[in-house]
């Protein structure tokens, strides 16, 4: 019966020292990864809090550059010559002539 009796205190003198040096290894690895998952868990905050904001509103696009005074002169010239040659018709220099004009 001693021989039984101090099997049994061993047995429970190493499982009490297993659980608590397991307790303090669970309780240092939690200090240790919460530092870590707040870091974590403020990165996905910020990332959908940057998914969730209005989006700036669309910018107009500027308005095309209004044609200098020498490439109308020329792009008139090239029509005049074109109409001269007999390629467009009265009708037609007219037309791309007042496009030329009001562009």
């Amino acid at each position: 019966m001693p021989g039984l009796l101090r099997g049994v205190a061993r047995t429970a003198a190493i499982a009490g020292t297993a659980t608590a040096v397991s307790g303090r290894v669970q309780r240092r690895q939690a200090e240790r990864y919460a530092g870590r998952d707040a870091q974590i868990y403020a990165e996905r905050e910020a990332a959908y809090q940057q998914q969730t904001a209005p989006a700036p509103p669309p910018q107009a696009a500027p308005a095309p550059p209004a044609p200098a005074a020498g490439d109308v002169v020329s792009q008139l010239e090239r029509l005049g010559a074109l109409k001269t040659q007999g390629l467009l018709t009265d009708a037609e220099f007219e037309a791309e002539k007042a496009k030329i004009l009001a562009g």
